[in-house]
């Protein structure tokens, strides 16, 4: 991978214009989408298969009205008058008439409608209006839409001299996100400890820049979405926190490593290639981690968090591509300008705070440990009390027009008109359908719990009932939850002992079913989460230890997460300190959203820093690989951290509604685990268990697959770049080559030395033979020794060598035609070496086509067979002898 990646940036670098150009096309032409195809938000919580969900779903077929967006409006008859006086009524029923003139109303319910209870408050001083509207949901339906029914209560109120309208209601309950100048405060904290951490405004500003690409082209991309898919207004602002957290980070791990080796002299072009193949394929790895946790979200079954996934995953994805071409390129244009100026020599040593900390955290690594665990555990207690709620006007902030009319419906009827609960369900084969939805309402009035039943009727059609009830307590309230679950076991009852199929809908409903499925999918997406942990980490480690480690650590993180959410937004303490008015419920899907991008971001910060400690202890460092490893990470890992912190935290000050406990959740996340997880209890285990901490059985390291997250690869192509010896010209060179499998040893202990146009010839058992010709051609990996062919470096280039030379099997029938067909493309093929197993085997016209071969002064044969005689003779002038090995 860093191969590929090494490359990329060097054609960045060079062709830098040209990528710049790219994509501020991609940005323009997404603008464009973005102005003639973007949709709008949709806010609506649709959760397929529910038995709420099913219910509204038929009702908008069968009672289309009940089913509609609504608005409410609450009207205070003057003092010592009432709702039902003369006046009053006159003024409310006229007001009603021209509502119902407003084309998009499909209703104006009256408050004196005689099939409809509970419009009047008990005391007669109160009447509630709701006002249905046709085809537009509460976030489709627009701000001059709701200046019309603004309009309406203004004239209502103006009929009622000293009395008082208030309108809000579902419709008013949506809120569009917005981008305040708070949170760009966030993105000036990060220019400043991007700053200090690199010693340059101008490296400062590109990982800034870059992130800024990437936000906007994903909002573009949303934007554009949203005229196709339903997406959540959330979905706009959370990939906006990620895109620029995430990309700042990324970009300031490869800007910091160019800096570092451009302070080493090193020349820029080739400073910035290694740094985005080294630094940039741990970019990729912890960009890839993110992803998946993100993508993982459908595990809910809910589309619209499988969709805020999704989009999230695209912003992070574009943040990494990013990374990986713009960036280099912003690095070109800088130049010379980015190398740091010598340092001056100083003999006095300077004080370390990386290792200092790292010296006080290991010196009783126990101890941290215990400290560490208590105290997250201590901020996890509060958890047990994480109230939960899908978002609704009584979440607004006091004062706002929506959340007042929500306050005075509690007050004045009673906090359960704020979210009516309905059951519906097919009667068709009733004889008396009015009379069979009148004896069901009755014994619903009879369920504890139910204040009132506000309507209960067929449909035209009489064969669907609809029973419209008030409960005695509000939607966020547990006993609403408690009553649902009553009016559950009652539908069952009628459907055992009447044959009647009665569902429950409404606001309470609903967020029932969506939290109750939600609790349901937290423990497979925890274990898909933490299952991915351990398999991603011990892929990356070659270590069973570490990611135990990594994954408890992630649990900690979560605890504590959870823990102070909800101290902070369900009980209320330090409730100021984040500009929340009153403690409240958070949204039911903020744990799933909370463990999915935590586990990402925190997997990023075990890569970083644990892989800089197993790199000390793979180079012989069995003294402190610990300490050191942190030293050369921690600078750039705090300041990342600090970043992420500082993103997400100014997104809570000015946030509303969903956004501002899933940013305060983040930031609180992050800063916990990257500072208490990851640089304090992390490098204490890693010191408790010392060198068992890389422990891995013989067996499960040899079928594991080699994932490159340190960019070892490229590091050690361009160790060998001038391996033997600078300007060396060998079509192979090798030494102490080997290769075996699993009990089976095929060669060992070979060393090569073959010019080009010259012939190697192999003899041997057959399968030596054979798996050394596929090595030497690129198609083999060998497990010891350092090899070259044709200049390239195995096994990072051997795809680049599989292009250039041919691998023939003599025993294959196509195996003569092969040749021939090599040696008529010899000239303008690029092809540069031939390996030939069995070319003993050979007979006439391969063995001519063998010699026709030969002839080319640039091309190299390996011939390989049980017969080195005859093997020599198919070329005699060309025959080298083998160095360190046999012919």
């Amino acid at each position: 991978m860093s191969t590929w990646i090494y490359r990329l940036a060097r054609f960045s670098w060079r062709a830098r214009k040209r990528v710049v150009v790219a994509w501020l096309l991609v940005l323009a032409v997404l603008g464009g989408l973005a102005l003639t195809v973007g949709g709008s938000f949709n806010d609506e919580f649709d959760i397929p298969g529910a038995s709420s969900q099913i219910a509204l779903d038929e009702l908008k077929m069968t009672f289309p009205e009940a089913a509609m967006s609504s608005a409410s409006i609450v009207v205070l008859a003057p003092e010592g008058q009432k709702v039902t006086d003369d006046a009053v009524r006159n003024a409310i029923e006229d007001e009603i008439v021209e509502l119902e003139q407003i084309a998009w109303v499909a209703m104006a319910q009256s408050p004196y409608n005689e099939y409809v209870d509970g419009l009047i408050s008990d005391d007669g001083t109160a009447a509630l209006l709701n006002v249905r509207v046709d085809g537009y949901s509460m976030s489709t339906f627009t701000d001059d839409q709701r200046a019309l029914l603004l309009e309406s209560g203004e004239r209502l109120e103006a009929a009622i001299p000293a009395g008082e309208v208030h309108v809000g209601g579902d419709l008013f309950s949506f809120s569009m996100p917005h981008v305040s100048l708070i949170e760009a405060i966030g993105v000036v904290i990060a220019i400043i400890v991007l700053v200090v951490v690199l010693g340059s405004l101008r490296a400062a500003l590109m990982p800034v820049a870059s992130a800024l690409i990437g936000a906007g082209a994903a909002i573009l991309i949303i934007v554009i979405a949203a005229g196709v898919v339903p997406i959540m207004s959330t979905t706009l602002l959370l990939a906006l926190m990620l895109a620029l957290a995430v990309g700042i980070d990324y970009s300031l791990f490869i800007v910091s490593r160019h800096r570092d080796q451009l302070a080493t002299g090193m020349d820029s072009e080739e400073s910035a290639a290694r740094a985005t193949a080294t630094a940039g394929s741990a970019v990729v790895v912890a960009g890839a981690t993110v992803i998946v946790a993100l993508v993982g979200l459908s595990v809910a079954g809910m589309p619209f968090l499988t969709i805020m996934g999704v989009f999230s995953a695209v912003a992070v994805a574009i943040e990494v591509a990013l990374a990986l071409t713009l960036l280099p390129a912003m690095l070109g244009f800088a130049g010379e300008k980015l190398r740091p100026k010598p340092a001056k020599d100083d003999a006095k040593p300077k004080f370390n705070p990386s290792r200092w900390w790292v010296g006080v955290i290991t010196k009783v690594p126990a101890l941290t440990i215990a400290i560490v665990v208590v105290l997250l555990g201590v901020l996890a207690i509060p958890t047990t009390q994480l109230t939960m709620a899908l978002p609704n006007s009584g979440q607004n902030p006091p004062g706002a027009p929506d959340r007042i009319t929500f306050d005075l419906i509690a007050d004045r009827f009673g906090p359960g008109y704020n979210g009516p609960l309905v059951l519906t369900g097919t009667i068709v084969e009733s004889t008396d359908p009015m009379g069979l939805v009148t004896d069901l309402a009755a014994e619903v009035e009879e369920v504890p719990g139910v204040k009132l039943v506000a309507m209960a009727v067929p449909n035209e059609n009489a064969d669907t009932g609809l029973i419209q009830l008030i409960p005695t307590t509000g939607p966020d309230d547990a006993e609403t939850s408690e009553l649902v679950r009553r009016l559950q076991d009652l539908t069952a009852q009628w459907k055992q002992d009447r044959g009647i199929d009665m569902a429950i809908t409404g606001y309470t409903a609903v967020a029932l079913d969506v939290s109750a499925q939600l609790a349901g999918a937290l423990l497979p997406f925890g274990l898909f989460v933490v299952g991915l942990s351990l398999v991603l980490l011990t892929i990356v480690f070659r270590s069973l230890v570490v990611p135990v480690k990594a994954a408890l650590g992630y649990l900690l993180s979560v605890g504590g997460a959870f823990g102070l959410t909800a101290l902070v937004f369900n009980l209320g303490y330090f409730k100021e300190v984040i500009n929340l008015p009153e403690a409240l419920p958070v949204i039911s899907f903020l744990p799933i959203i909370l463990m999915g991008i935590l586990f990402g971001l925190a997997m990023d910060y075990e890569v970083f820093l644990t892989s800089r400690m197993r790199e000390e202890f793979v180079h012989g460092n069995r003294t402190n690989p610990t300490e050191e490893g942190f030293v050369h990470s921690a600078k750039v890992v705090v300041a990342a951290a600090l970043i992420m912190v500082s993103v997400f935290a100014f997104f809570v000050p000015a946030g509303t509604g969903v956004i501002k406990p899933i940013a305060f959740g983040l930031a609180i996340g992050v800063a916990i685990d990257a500072f208490l997880v990851r640089m304090t209890l992390g490098p204490a285990v890693m010191k408790l268990l010392r060198g068992r901490a890389w422990w891995l059985p013989a067996w499960l390291d040899k079928r594991l697959p080699s994932m490159d997250a340190e960019g070892e690869a490229i590091t050690h192509q361009l160790s060998l770049a001038d391996w033997p010896y600078a300007g060396a010209d060998h079509a192979i060179y090798g030494e102490g080559l080997g290769a075996q499998t699993d009990g089976s040893f095929l060669f060992g202990g070979i060393d090569l030395d073959v010019a080009p146009g010259r012939t190697l010839v192999l003899d041997g058992p057959p399968a030596s033979r054979r798996a050394l010709t596929l090595a030497l051609t690129g198609r083999l990996a060998l497990t010891s020794g350092e090899l070259k062919v044709l200049g390239l470096v195995l096994p990072q280039q051997a795809r680049d060598l599989r292009r250039r030379a041919v691998w023939v099997d003599a025993t294959d029938p196509d195996a003569v035609r092969v040749l021939e067909r090599v040696e008529a493309r010899a000239e303008d093929s690029g092809i540069a070496l031939v390996a030939i197993d069995d070319a003993d085997r050979l007979s006439g016209p391969g063995r001519t086509a063998v010699a026709r071969l030969a002839a080319h002064p640039d091309l190299t044969l390996v011939l390989a067979g049980a017969d080195a005689d005859a093997l020599s003779a198919l070329d005699p002038d060309r025959t080298p002898t083998l160095v360190g090995g046999t012919r």
